[in-house]
């Protein structure tokens, strides 16, 4: 299947990185965002990371400009029916998911795949609001999408061999490394990453460091490229927070149960980078 015209529901920045890969691997790429400005916001994003690459010599400038001609935004859901596959990267949340498969599958054609960029969250759960299981998978690209190389190709009970083949095709051909994972919480990333990251949040509990002692011992010890406070601020501790609860609800087991610090930062509105601090200070 050749994947042409390519539908992104979502105007965060992983639906801007996820849009920039696509049309970096030559296909078109259609972004819904629920309002106008936000799309605005969203192609702003795209921008200035080309112009970063431009900047440091990793994109020429005329490459840039076609690949930034094949984006393009929009807040109709119905400018997605011709599209060959749709990934939905919105909040996580899966009951507004399940809405958003169930109206996906109305305005596709048949025969375009659906995908999700769930980092934890149940593929099964999405395949079932439709009419075609089969053409529904997980596709989790890793923040930021440009930069990293690494994309879960995740395969619920219901999804066709023809279909990860598919997928799995496009994202080598978008320049990425994908790795055929199945549908459990976490699937490999996430499930290995996040008992480090909040076993992390216990040792801060229990004294055994400061944080800045913690992260400095795991860049140096393990070759870490950031340490693992610093990176539950570029995550986001409210994400953080719902991917620790999402494991331990399907595993129950306690290095998945959230460091009640993390539910207090989340209350307090200390989500890290986004809010301007979290574990660290960020200048807004």
């Amino acid at each position: 299947m050749n994947f042409r015209t390519v539908g992104v529901v979502g105007s965060g920045i992983m639906a801007a990185g996820i849009a920039e890969v696509v049309a970096a691997g030559g296909a078109e790429a259609i972004v819904r965002g629920r309002r106008a400005e936000a799309g605005e916001a969203l192609l702003t994003v795209v921008d200035r990371s080309l112009a970063r690459q431009v900047a440091r010599g990793t994109r020429e400038a005329d490459e840039a400009a076609a690949l930034r001609s094949r984006i393009r935004v929009t807040t109709e859901i119905e400018d997605l029916a011709g599209c060959d596959l749709v990934i939905e990267s919105v909040v996580e949340d899966l009951d507004v998911k399940r809405v958003l498969f169930a109206e996906l599958d109305e305005v596709t054609r048949p025969g375009a795949i659906l995908a999700t960029n769930t980092s934890t969250l149940s593929v099964i759960d999405l395949a079932v609001q439709t009419s075609r299981p089969e053409l529904v998978c997980g596709i989790h690209f890793f923040n930021p999408a440009p930069a990293m190389a690494l994309v879960e190709v995740v395969r619920p009970l219901t999804s066709a061999d023809e279909t990860i083949l598919a997928v799995t095709n496009f994202v080598v051909a978008c320049g990425k490394e994908p790795v055929v994972v199945k549908d459990q919480a976490g699937f490999v990333v996430n499930a290995l990453l996040f008992p480090y990251l909040n076993n992390a949040v216990r040792l801060l509990d229990q004294g055994v460091a400061s944080l800045e002692g913690i992260d400095t011992a795991m860049r140096g010890g393990c070759g870490f490229p950031m340490g693992p406070f610093a990176l539950l601020d570029l995550v986001g501790l409210d994400t953080s927070l719902a991917i620790l609860e999402t494991l331990y609800a399907e595993f129950a087991d306690p290095n998945y149960a959230p460091v009640p610090r993390l539910r207090r930062m989340v209350a307090a509105g200390l989500l890290g980078r986004k809010s301007g601090q979290g574990f660290y200070h960020y200048a807004r």
